[in-house]
């Protein structure tokens, strides 16, 4: 049987539950949450954790699917966002966009062109410097894979009311600041 269909009761216990978690509130504090509240929370984690689960499954199948890393699909999402702008990429944007340093972004590049997914070109104004360029066929590659998912990712966004979004936008800066050290 389908543990989903299960009445709450017989269901497994939810890992986010802080009620199986920390039923003695040394972590979480319940005060002035009553069942129900604490059930729709723990449904938010569930949604949260699901949404990870599936933002990973669909990254790690788009790195399959174009044999790359996720350095590599960065600065392949880096690069093609720039060529839509009209911007030259050099090396130097790339190593200072993804944090590395110069020698890891020439073994990228290296790795990247040996695919087939980048070439060098001459810099047009700067005779000292390359500018690196995503092939047609990656760009096609990305635009079939990680772009239709993020088209699928906005629209779900774009459902929402302009005030539902702002309660999201709310909602997910909090859980990025949650994880700052307290002051």
């Amino acid at each position: 049987m389908d543990p989903e269909a299960l009445p709450r009761q017989d269901a497994e216990p939810s890992m986010m539950d802080p009620r199986v978690m920390d039923p003695d509130q040394e972590i979480v504090r319940l005060a002035g949450l009553d069942d129900a509240d604490i059930d729709q929370v723990v449904r938010v984690l569930e949604a949260l954790r699901r949404w990870r689960e599936t933002e990973r499954r669909m990254s790690e199948a788009s790195r399959r699917y174009m044999k790359l890393g996720d350095t590599d699909m960065r600065a392949l999402r880096f690069l093609i966002a720039m060529q839509n702008h009209g911007r030259v990429v050099t090396p130097g944007a790339i190593a200072e966009h993804l944090g590395i340093t110069t020698a890891s972004t020439t073994k990228l590049i290296d790795r990247l062109a040996a695919g087939d997914h980048v070439r060098r070109t001459p810099h047009a104004s700067d005779r000292r410097s390359l500018a690196i360029e995503v092939t047609p066929e990656t760009r096609h590659a990305a635009r079939e894979t990680v772009g239709r998912s993020h088209a699928r990712r906005f629209d779900a966004a774009a459902r929402l009311t302009a005030k539902e979004r702002e309660i999201v936008i709310r909602f997910l800066d909090d859980l990025a600041a949650s994880d700052q050290d307290p002051a």
